[in-house]
């Protein structure tokens, strides 16, 4: 019997449905509130509000470890700061972190990884390793069985993170892990919501204009994406941008074009359509560079010459159509043979496509180790998530190749 301790979770009820099924297997399961969003998405289980300060995290999460004989921890990324203390305090007890997210794979995939991802994944990143553990599994079936809802995703995510703003009272000393206050993020994003349709069709102009061109694009990550933050040299968005722009200016041949495409999700609290012009104009190359907020992604990046991100999982996406790609920080796809390993500088000229037979493999590995099928904003997608996360955590599956769960392999009590 193992004891299941569920940190600071997903906006959706997957850590309490997760639960429930090793509930039902005789495990035990606490979790910890730090906020009135976790409360109100709470796991299954001994539920415990932490109303303490910061200060007093790491004393309370070490006893409350020992006290509970904690054995296994779960939690959404493992990047934030209550999660870093309580990871480093598992590591002394020998207890298990497993972590979960969006899926590397998109769309309907979600990850379950032991100890961290990109940069703390430990998926193999030598191409020999990889090739060995994919022989044997079978092609993974690219379609897609579960959509998100935007509407859900908006609704749980602000009743996540208002909740909170609105009634701090309950858990007066929490400190959020966004870097922006929630009251600027969601007009924001209502904005960018309300002007999609024009924002999208200019952004099929811009695409259909340089079809004939050889143009590159930089995949844009949110600032709050702690990939960004924790797994490369930069301690923001623009700073890559920045490196970008004035490397293209000087390599990249002088017919080409560079296109930024902001994230989905950005909250437009910066103004980047002004940020890249200016950048683009101190670099001398203004008529060459464009931003986009919209546009077909597969369809982008079939046309364009190459990727560059930071570690955006746009470029494993990039890397399953064959097109070239540059991970600037860390990621789990930063790859011989995947992603190109030389400098940004020669990208331009030099870059290549990864190789197919790799690609396939890394697929393949990626999806059978850590990854099970769901969505996060699906009723039926989380579901299955549930299911499919308790049978790697109930069997101690982890990062080891279960084809079977990815293919509707479902937990059974006493299996």
């Amino acid at each position: 019997m193992k004891h299941f301790l569920f940190l600071q979770r997903p906006t959706n009820t997957l850590f309490s449905q997760i639960a429930e099924r090793l509930l039902t297997c005789g495990h035990k399961c606490f979790s910890l509130n730090l906020n009135l969003g976790d409360a109100i998405f709470s796991a299954t289980g001994n539920a415990v509000d932490y109303q303490g300060t910061f200060d007093a995290w790491p004393d309370f999460i070490r006893r409350f470890v020992v006290q509970h004989a904690i054995t296994d921890i779960v939690l959404l990324g493992e990047q934030r700061a209550y999660h870093r203390i309580a990871i480093g305090i598992a590591k002394e007890n020998n207890i298990n972190v497993f972590v979960t997210d969006f899926g590397y794979l998109r769309p309907d995939w979600v990850i379950i990884e032991r100890d961290g991802m990109n940069g703390e994944s430990h998926f193999p990143r030598d191409p020999l390793a990889i090739m060995k553990l994919a022989e044997g599994l079978p092609l993974i079936d690219k379609t897609q069985h579960f959509k998100d809802s935007f509407f859900k995703q908006a609704v749980w995510d602000m009743a996540y993170h208002l909740s909170q703003a609105y009634w701090p009272f309950r858990f007066p000393h929490y400190q959020r892990h966004t870097l922006a206050h929630p009251f600027l993020v969601y007009p924001g994003l209502a904005a960018r919501l309300l002007m999609r349709p024009i924002l999208s069709a200019r952004a099929v102009r811009i695409l259909a204009s340089l079809k004939a061109t050889t143009f590159f694009i930089f995949a844009m990550q949110t600032e709050d994406d702690f990939s960004l933050r924790a797994y490369s040299d930069y301690p923001d968005l623009d700073s890559p941008m920045r490196e970008t722009v004035a490397s293209f200016a000087k390599f990249a041949p002088p017919e080409a074009h560079l296109v930024f495409k902001i994230h989905p999700l950005d909250p437009g609290l910066k103004r980047w359509r002004r940020r890249i012009h200016q950048m683009a104009q101190n670099a001398g190359i203004a008529g060459r560079v464009y931003f986009i907020d919209g546009g077909h992604l597969d369809s982008s990046l079939q046309a364009c010459a190459g990727l560059v991100t930071v570690n955006s999982t746009v470029g494993l996406r990039a890397i399953e159509l064959g097109c070239p790609v540059i991970a600037l920080g860390q990621a789990v796809y930063r790859v011989n043979g995947l992603a190109f390993e030389a400098s940004l500088d020669r990208f331009w000229v030099d870059r290549v496509k990864p190789d197919a037979v790799l690609a396939d493999a890394f697929v393949r590995a990626i999806a059978a180790c850590v990854h099970v099928r769901g969505a996060m904003y699906s009723k039926a997608g989380i579901k299955a998530a549930a299911e499919g996360m308790a049978y790697r955590l109930h069997h101690g599956m982890v990062n080891l190749p279960i084809a079977e769960v990815n293919q509707g392999k479902r937990l059974v009590v006493g299996n």
